[in-house]
């Protein structure tokens, strides 16, 4: 045994003997360091090149590599571990921004760290799960290599030159940020992810430091009367409620010089012949800005430059809403979602506004883009499966007036289709839309058929005009006219529809119906058209719609929204913002 001992002590002795002998030699040592540092840097260009596509994303990507170098090099004072420790992070942002993109059609942005979004994580590892095995074998190859070319540096740099470059990108990244911010459209084209990702960190942290989440009064000028224990009867057996969010569709007859079938109209208007207007607060693709508004009834726009993100920051912390309001008068209430329930906190931002049962596309077998008729079907099968005992409310999304429109989506179920004239794109958003209005009768005569006994309150909507709208509009505009009547909220490019039918049942009280309504105003609409008793913050907000006349957010310029957000957050049905 102690023979075995001083073999194995000699062994190691002569292996640090031999690595001394085989050291790198000075020169050769400074040699290498060049090349790896040069080699770091040149990965990183080539990352810079194949990822940003202008000359902004260009040059926010040099200067956040020269800000986290600045800073590594102040700590270690080593400028190639520097450079490694820096380019890494920069690698990562971009493999996890492609992947999110491939997943939730969205690029990594800094409220992916700000937000721990769990059921984000918790998908991705369900789906994927050699993530974590992948990090692993990344971690034990990448570790020895850092340390490797810590021992290795030969060079040192003066902390004093490092904190002044570092200082010097760091105001660089600050105002070009603040001077270009970063589009809505920007996070859903799977380009410029590193510019994309350090210039929402800076506009974020700046604006926290600032203002908080959401706007709202310092001081209300009155309180809500909310009780906790407060109850609802309704005064006759109500009736279920499908709320059917319409994608992407308005009357595209606002536009000048389209061509439209007959009837085209028809499919917009109420049970009682009425064309009502609906003004959203997104153009073009948010879709989330209008749920927010439909499920809380409060405005996307008091979260400022956090809009974007609202649902991820309102979950957990909006208490108040449609389907909590419901579930007080005795109903189920359920989501049938055409995504994954990650996307954007979606399923966690429901649940807090009161929607017990989640079912999102996976859970449904929905492929990206599915006929109107596929999400209708599930919802007969689920008022078919549940409807004993409760009243229910189904919010159901539907999807067949998703862009792309330059590829012609199921021409097997419209072969008679004839071309109206338009441009292409444009015409395939009709034929979209007629389809949808076809599957939407098919929906009504169905409701009719299977459920004599039943009735039933339908609230549909245009949830956004789609993106091609803006040009069509008024096309003696150029882009950027278009881009400031849109940044000043011209409600031209944000009015599509809203529809009240009924099966079995007459509305009871229209009078919120307006001709004309902001998008919060629906849930106030749906309670009174069902007949149900209204809470106190509903009340409340009736005043308001009644003093500003169907106007929310823009009504008195954001007084009356900020005056009731803050009654909410003293009511408690507002937590944390």
């Amino acid at each position: 045994m102690p023979g075995g001992v001083r073999k194995s002590a000699m062994s190691i002795t002569d292996f640090f003997r031999v690595s001394r002998r085989l050291a790198i030699p000075g020169a050769l040592s400074h040699q290498l360091a060049i090349i790896v540092i040069t080699c770091i840097y040149l990965v990183a260009l080539v990352g810079m090149y194949l990822t940003e596509v202008d000359w902004t994303g260009q040059a926010l990507f040099v200067l956040t590599f020269g800000l986290l170098n600045g800073v590594w090099l102040v700590i270690l004072r080593r400028p190639g571990m520097a450079a490694a420790l820096t380019l890494l992070p920069l690698i990562l942002v971009i493999v996890l921004s492609k992947f999110k993109f491939d997943m939730l059609w969205m690029t990594l942005n800094f409220f992916d760290v700000l937000i721990v979004d769990t059921d984000t994580v918790a998908f991705l590892l369900m789906i994927f799960p050699k993530v974590r095995t992948a990090l692993i074998i990344g971690a034990v190859i990448m570790i020895p290599l850092l340390i490797l070319l810590w021992r290795r540096d030969p060079f040192r740099v003066s902390r004093l030159w490092a904190a002044v470059a570092g200082a010097v990108c760091f105001a660089g990244l600050a105002g070009l940020s603040n001077a270009i911010p970063e589009q809505p459209w920007e996070p859903f084209q799977g380009v410029n992810h590193v510019s994309n990702f350090a210039r929402s960190g800076v506009v974020s942290v700046s604006e926290l430091m600032t203002h908080s989440w959401l706007d709202s009064g310092a001081k209300a000028s009155g309180r809500l009367p909310f009780a906790a224990n407060e109850t609802c009867q309704p005064s006759g057996k109500p009736p279920h409620i499908l709320m059917v969010l319409d994608e992407a569709s308005f009357d595209i007859t606002a536009a000048p010089g389209i061509k439209v079938p007959a009837d085209y109209s028809r499919h917009f208007r109420s049970f009682d012949g009425k064309a009502r207007q609906f003004v959203t607060e997104g153009s073009g693709g948010p879709t989330w800005y209008t749920e927010y508004n439909v499920l809380t009834g409060l405005s996307s726009r008091s979260y400022g430059r956090f809009k974007f993100f609202l649902t991820r920051i309102a979950a957990d912390r909006v208490k108040r809403g449609l389907p909590q309001a419901l579930r007080r008068c005795g109903y189920k209430t359920f989501t049938l979602y055409p995504a994954y329930g990650a996307f954007l906190g979606a399923k966690r931002f429901q649940s807090t506004t009161g929607v017990e049962r989640f079912i999102d596309s996976q859970e449904m077998g929905a492929g990206y883009v599915e006929t109107d008729s596929f999400y209708y079907d599930k919802a007969l099968a689920l008022v078919e499966r549940e409807r004993k005992g409760a009243p229910l409310f189904v919010f159901v999304y539907t999807t067949a007036n998703h862009f792309p429109w330059d590829t012609t989506f199921r021409p097997d179920l419209t072969p008679n289709w004839q071309a109206t004239g338009n441009e292409p794109e444009v015409d395939e958003y009709i034929r979209r839309q007629t389809l949808s209005a076809r599957d939407y009768a098919a929906f009504i005569a169905d409701l009719k058929r299977k459920f004599p006994d039943e009735s039933f309150l339908i609230v549909r909507f245009g949830d956004h005009q789609p993106a091609i709208s803006a040009r069509l509009l008024n096309p003696l505009l150029d882009n950027a006219a278009v881009a400031r009547g849109i940044q000043a909220y011209d409600p031209k490019y944000f009015t599509t529809y809203y529809a009240i039918d009924a099966v079995n049942f007459r509305p009871v009280n229209l009078s919120s119906a307006l001709d004309k309504l902001d998008a919060p105003y629906l849930p106030l609409v749906v309670q009174e058209a069902a007949g149900l008793p209204l809470d106190a913050s509903f009340v409340e907000q009736k005043r308001i719609l009644q003093r500003c006349q169907g106007v929310f957010y823009s009504c008195r310029q954001g007084v009356e929204a900020r005056n009731f957000n803050r009654m909410l957050i003293d009511a408690g049905l507002i937590k944390g913002l």
